[in-house]
């Protein structure tokens, strides 16, 4: 049996039930949380099409029917930008989908990217009242495969609306980079009524979204549907266009007459190991492999008009969800083998359980508690393979993750013929330096205060070159802020 056909089972019932008011706490907790479809591991191993399909509407409205409706609303305190969950759900409860979605983009326009990549089981689920009754943030509420149903279903009955813009007021923002925060800024400061410009050094506007995360796991159209929807709102995106290089941001105060400017470039200069062998042909960031392969879509060999380095056994290095990523694209571009080193357990790593279970189902290897020592190569110049060293757990660091410690003597030799790393970005500098009286901090990420607020007047940022390598769903928090505040400063 299906499992549309499981959930319509369980749901006639429990709606006549409910009809008659028969329905408490109790018997919304037993209902069953309700499994997401996939495609199955051995077919999407070898395509690029998306993982996870989706709800069907049974199961949407079944699993809408487990939702307490808290009255104190722990859930939305677990959402960095405040989403209205107990309202939307109960619209899908209702069966009116058009109305959850509207509730929704009060406060995100960016559902359907945030139903699929966001951390849910870290932030929403996992302060979720039923998630802890069961004990389990597995058996909370899927609030973000909801949010993504909703979406979709908007955009497929082809009956997307827009937020309403407000006369215009005369005042210019310019927005640096379109990824999540800068999205967020552009449509929150739109809706004010504010005649904006986001500039994206890309030839392609979404960011992170676009040139990050794999078709596999976020398909582009999605995005691209968002982007269309902020022009739709009067949004002007100007694309290749370098700020700090093409125009500083002191140009665009002065010469350009923006009356503020909110950076959300990214962080994109990727960490590397700092080990001997790093120079070897086949070594490589994810950044760069992502970004080959997502936005320049490499693994279309027809008509890619990039290059990738296709390997045999692939190595890549990290535990989040970019390392995951990168993984799982290797897989797809014919890897026979394709390993994860990571320094610490399974319980340590940042990545999504979903996505690290996903991996595990497409055969992806994970080698734990190993680091690479050296990465080995031929005379010609090529990857051969990692020496790598075995570590255990030691007391926790300030993160509160246990401490990898080096086990002595414990190197050994591991055979392959491609290296990613996969261990976070950076900021890029270019913005900073060209940017005279902007405070930074060691890392090269821009101080902000609690409104966003730069050291520079009228200038505010957000999303990873604030925080570092961060999710999609805290860049945009940050973008509500700081949209906040240029609309208070412009009022």
């Amino acid at each position: 049996m299906s499992l549309d056909a499981e959930a319509g089972e369980v749901l006639a019932p429990f709606l006549e039930k409910k009809r008659q008011g028969g329905i408490g706490p109790r018997e919304r907790m037993a209902v069953p949380a309700q499994e997401m479809p996939a495609q199955g591991p051995e077919q999407r191993r070898r395509n690029m099409d998306e993982v996870a399909l989706g709800y069907s509407e049974n199961q949407a409205r079944l699993e809408a029917e487990r939702c307490l409706g808290c009255k104190n609303e722990p859930c939305v305190k677990g959402c960095p930008v405040g989403v209205p969950i107990p309202r939307f759900i109960a619209e899908i409860q209702q069966g009116d989908y058009k109305a959850a979605v509207n509730v929704i983009k009060e406060a995100n326009l960016l559902p359907a990217v945030c139903g699929r990549v966001c951390p849910q089981e870290k932030q929403c689920q996992a302060e979720c009242t039923l998630g802890k009754a069961l004990k389990s943030v597995d058996k909370a509420v899927a609030i973000g495969r909801l949010e993504r149903f909703a979406a979709d279903r908007e955009r497929e009955q082809g009956r997307v609306s827009l937020p309403a813009v407000k006369p215009p007021t005369g005042k210019k923002v310019a927005v640096i980079g379109s990824g999540p925060a800068g999205l967020t800024v552009a449509a929150d400061t739109a809706r004010e009524g504010h005649d904006v410009t986001v500039f994206e050094a890309f030839h392609k506007t979404g960011g992170v979204m676009i040139y990050g995360i794999p078709e596999f796991r976020l398909p582009k159209r999605i995005v691209q549907a968002d982007v269309d929807g902020l022009g739709g709102m009067g949004v002007h995106f100007e694309t290749n266009y370098l700020v700090g290089r093409t125009r500083t941001i002191e140009e665009l105060l002065k010469k350009d007459r923006f009356d503020a400017v909110f950076i959300g470039a990214g962080a994109g200069l990727p960490k590397f190991l700092n080990i001997p062998g790093e120079n070897y042909v086949g070594v490589q960031s994810a950044n760069e492999y992502l970004t080959r392969t997502n936005l320049m879509k490499a693994y279309d060999t027809e008509r890619a008009a990039t290059p990738v380095f296709r390997s045999r056994i692939a190595a890549v290095i990290g535990g989040g969800n970019v390392a995951m990523d990168a993984a799982r694209m290797a897989l797809r571009l014919g890897a026979e083998q394709v390993h994860v080193i990571y320094r610490r357990t399974r319980e340590e790593m940042p990545a999504r359980a979903e996505e690290v279970g996903h991996a595990l189902e497409e055969g992806i290897i994970f080698d734990f508690l190993r680091n690479p020592a050296r990465i080995l190569g031929d005379d010609k110049g090529f990857v051969t393979g990692i020496e790598l060293q075995k570590f255990r757990l030691g007391e926790p660091d300030q993160s509160g993750r246990r401490s990898p410690v080096a086990i002595p003597e414990s190197e050994y030799n591991f055979d392959c013929d491609m290296v990613i790393v996969a261990l976070g970005n950076e900021s890029n500098p270019l913005l900073t330096r060209n940017t005279p009286g902007l405070i930074i901090d060691k890392r090269g990420r821009i101080v902000v205060d609690e409104t966003q607020k730069t050291s520079l007047d009228r200038v505010y940022a957000g999303g990873d070159i604030v925080l570092g390598a961060a999710t999609v769903i805290l860049a945009m928090g940050e973008g509500r802020r700081a949209a906040a505040a240029v609309n208070r400063l412009l009022a």
